[in-house]
């Protein structure tokens, strides 16, 4: 009897790295798949757009200073249509660099020179928050939850099995780290989060990090939420008022 085939191998996760540097880019690539990564790469943003439409990658690398596009109006290009992880790299260390970067929709950042195991580390955190098929935003299948999976703060409903969120009868369209960041809070109502405690459970970082990667997504995701549904407790961090 002949045994059934083996199912193919899952493909190696596929990186879009945008940098105009020469040099770097080439080593990061190399370094990427030495760590197990597919590499694309582009060195300018037009560039990069035109590959990221073309075939969107598992996550994406993006140098903040880029010519033609700068990273900044990248990231937000690519934040119209797809909910990918995507991660800046910059030499500038100006929190309004910083800001900027994540209010367009960066999941993350790091500062030049930088380790390329803390990249790498960095990148697999965000594939995990993405999940399996985080491309193209779409609406998550339609489930029905149970009672106790479903959480409701004023006209905000979390429903922690279907993945969707509700602000009165319209579906907020959130990236995969503004998910997992309201699903952190829905899960504790009422409980303060400090920002180590978010960082480690949202972007899984077991050492410490930028507190401003928090402060900034909790601003973009009030936008979205409302900004009365989380409270700022000074000198704590953050919670859902239930």
């Amino acid at each position: 009897m002949s045994r059934p085939p083996h199912p193919p191998p899952d493909p190696a996760p596929e990186v879009l790295l945008v940098e105009d540097d020469a040099v770097l880019r080439e080593a990061t690539g190399m370094a990427l798949e030495r760590h197990g990564f597919r590499v694309r790469t582009a060195a300018d943003g037009l560039t990069g757009l035109e590959m990221f439409r073309a075939r969107p990658p598992d996550v994406a690398v993006l140098d903040v200073m880029l010519p033609e596009l700068d990273g900044v109006s990248l990231v937000r290009r690519i934040r119209e249509t797809s909910g990918v992880p995507a991660l800046m790299i910059s030499a500038r260390t100006d929190p309004i660099d910083v800001v900027q970067g994540l209010e367009a929709g960066a999941d993350d950042y790091l500062t030049k020179p930088y380790d390329t195991a803390v990249l790498v580390a960095r990148m697999r955190a965000a594939l995990r928050r993405a999940g399996p098929g985080a491309g193209p935003t779409a609406a998550a299948p339609a489930e029905q939850a149970a009672p106790e999976r479903l959480l409701r703060a004023g006209d905000l409903t979390v429903d922690a099995r279907s993945l969707e969120v509700r602000r009165g009868d319209r579906q907020l369209d959130l990236t995969p780290t503004e998910l997992k960041l309201v699903l952190e809070f829905a899960a504790e109502p009422g409980v303060v989060l400090s920002r180590s405690t978010l960082l480690e459970r949202v972007w899984d970082y077991s050492w410490g990090g930028d507190s401003r990667v928090v402060d900034v997504h909790v601003q973009r995701l009030r936008a979205k939420v409302g900004h009365n549904r989380i409270e700022t407790v000074r000198g704590f961090g953050y919670k859902l008022r239930p």
